[in-house]
């Protein structure tokens, strides 16, 4: 008990607050938005749709040049997040060994909360725990993207679709095209970090700011992600507008 008490005084109780409701925010967004993805209509439901579509069209094309080309494509933007991680990575941990300096520079901005070093280092620490997060996460979606590239170069021909009935074209358009959807998922999660990594850098002025900027993330995601323009065009198809 006397442990615990310990570790709750080491942060004033509106930080340990801040950190509630930023992890609470985050873990539930992420939820709310994978199980509600397909009743309300999400970008990713949206995307998903198309990739399925892809896949069922690879099954009809003589020549998949094209689709290793975009599959290509696709894995580059999480390649490009991984090797950008990492960079941010490095930058807090160098900022971390010389967290001396660093706080007291934090403490010349205006309106930055007075901490001590030790505080300011367990900030820094949520940082690059999120980038590590993301790392993880843009690291696994390009895995993915590789393993859906191996499914399309392994489909079989067209004129086999067409010649044994044993090869159902929407078997392997659900197989392929959940696979590439997994990628897409994945990478979404990566994206997100960096989105609330914005929101934990509110905690070097506030633990206010903190929560605020929390909320304001969420925001932004829930409308880009739920009621975004390009979210209307993918649907019209489908709405038959």
């Amino acid at each position: 008990m006397e442990n615990l008490l310990a570790v709750l005084a080491f942060l004033p109780w509106l930080d340990w607050v801040a950190l509630l409701v930023f992890f609470a925010a985050w873990i539930g967004y992420a939820q709310f938005a994978r199980r509600n993805a397909v009743s309300r209509g999400s970008l990713l439901a949206a995307t998903n749709r198309e990739r399925h579509r892809w896949m069922l069209e690879v099954t009809y094309r003589e020549v998949r040049v094209v689709d290793g080309i975009v599959m290509q494509s696709l894995s580059t933007s999480p390649s490009f997040f991984a090797s950008t991680t990492i960079l941010i990575i490095g930058g807090l941990l160098a900022v971390l060994g010389a967290s001396d300096q660093a706080s007291e520079l934090v403490r010349e901005i205006p309106f930055a909360a007075s901490t001590s070093t030790l505080v300011f280092d367990l900030k820094l620490i949520l940082l690059a725990g999120i980038f590590v997060y993301a790392f993880f996460r843009f690291t696994w979606s390009m895995r993915q993207y590789t393993f859906g590239a191996l499914l399309v170069a392994a489909a079989p021909g067209h004129d086999r679709f067409a010649a044994d009935p044993s090869l159902s074209r929407e078997a392997f358009a659900d197989r392929a095209g959940h696979i590439v959807a997994l990628a897409a998922e994945t990478f979404n999660d990566g994206l997100r970090a960096y989105y609330i990594s914005f929101a934990a850098i509110a905690w070097f002025f506030s633990p206010f700011a903190m929560m605020l900027a929390t909320l304001g993330v969420i925001y932004i995601l829930y409308q880009r992600e739920f009621h975004s323009d390009v979210l209307a065009v993918l649907q019209e198809d489908v709405d038959g507008h």
